[in-house]
């Protein structure tokens, strides 16, 4: 389980460092800085795909997605006494990402490119990333580091050993410089980063890939389209807990029930309502019934990642499903650690009234701040 997450100098996250426990409810008002730290964990997430370069870009590269106030701001000019003026920038342009857990700890650091030789001017190179043992970063406990086209590790007598010294600006040393006999850690590292679940993109439009059939095969993890609903249904009935699934469409759809239609390969889903003289499929659907029950299949899923990370799930429900939502958020935090970033006042009452953390943000001057936690340690590596 994560125990902290990082961020320095990203949107309007000037230096949040959070603490984490099994669930977490994120909440705040409009531009606190929710969807901001969302992004955050996506973009950590995308290092471990090997992909951070391209997911930057995406955003419109380092300088769109750099804090972008000034470094410091005088206390007479948050008295009114002044108005708020552009400085030279004296510190180095930095986008930090990092975060801990009790056994290994990873931090990188994205920075400004120097020197010609590319057409590729927006992309940020990587400067320094770390990997050490235990929750908080010291000299003593780094097991792999690079700082720019070089990667030392500890070597098996406890003396630094150099892995690689070419490694070009965009890559991770977690892609290409792990190996399994003189980096495990970070082999490890980065498929645990790569098996985090993010769900902020489920569609329920009318266009929607699930309102339509699609093969069927073996689905363990809900796609972020949501496209394989009907094989992730089947998936969780087959090898998973189909007792829970069945639980949860009645907490919902009291007196309903998902069955499965296949031909010719392709699965779809019927819905069956009492009252009703037949089923509804998918296209017909109401976009929150589909929203639900597109949340049930990514909760209940038969192989829970190590993190599962929620982008108001709450959109497209009608109030009355909240509560089976928050059911259902709760029955999934046993499997797995949650985020939930929420701005619906019930979801985020009847979760953080069951234990669930409460991180509540808000905005000063244009940096978010946080409430309801005192920040944890987090020390950043030097480039």
């Amino acid at each position: 389980m994560l125990i902290s997450f990082a961020v320095k100098d990203y949107r309007s996250l000037r230096n949040i460092r959070l603490p984490l426990e099994r669930l977490n409810v994120i909440t705040g008002p409009n531009g606190s800085g929710k969807s901001s730290l969302y992004r955050s964990l996506q973009l950590l997430a995308s290092v471990g795909q090997g992909r951070v370069i391209s997911a930057l870009a995406n955003e419109g590269g380092l300088s769109s997605t750099i804090w972008a106030g000034p470094e410091s701001i005088a206390q007479s000019v948050k008295r009114g006494e002044h108005e708020l003026e552009g400085t030279v920038r004296k510190q180095t342009i930095s986008l930090k990402l990092g975060f801990a857990s009790e056994d290994f700890g990873y931090a990188i650091d994205l920075g400004v490119p120097i020197g010609g030789g590319t057409v590729f001017l927006s992309d940020p190179d990587i400067k320094t990333e770390v990997v050490w043992a235990g929750p908080v970063l010291r000299r003593a406990n780094v097991l792999a580091q690079r700082n720019g086209p070089l990667v030392t590790a500890l070597g098996s007598s406890g003396e630094r050993v150099s892995i690689k010294t070419d490694l070009a600006s965009y890559d991770s040393m977690l892609t290409y410089a792990a190996d399994a006999s003189t980096t495990p850690e970070l082999i490890e590292l980065r498929e645990r980063m790569r098996g985090w679940r993010f769900y902020d993109q489920l569609r329920t439009d009318k266009y929607a890939p699930c309102r339509t059939p699609h093969v069927g095969t073996r689905t363990f993890a809900l796609a972020e389209d949501g496209s394989d609903l009907a094989a992730a249904i089947a998936t969780i009935r087959e090898i998973g807990d189909g007792d829970a699934f069945e639980h949860a469409i009645e907490d919902a759809f009291p007196g309903s029930r998902v069955e499965i239609l296949q031909q010719g390969g392709l699965f779809d889903i019927v819905l069956k309502q009492p009252g009703m003289l037949r089923s509804l499929r998918t296209a017909e659907l109401s976009d929150g019934t589909l929203r639900f029950l597109l949340l049930a299949a990514a909760l209940l899923t038969p192989r829970p990642p190590q993190l599962m990370v929620l982008n108001e799930p709450e959109t497209s429900l009608h109030s009355e499903l909240i509560p089976a939502l928050g059911r259902l958020i709760l029955r999934a935090s046993e499997d797995c650690q949650m985020i939930v970033v929420s701005h619906n006042a019930h979801l985020v009452e009847i979760l953080a009234g069951e234990g669930g953390q409460l991180l509540e943000l808000s905005k000063d001057w244009g940096e978010t701040q946080v409430e309801g936690a005192d920040p944890v340690t987090f020390n950043w590596p030097s480039r």
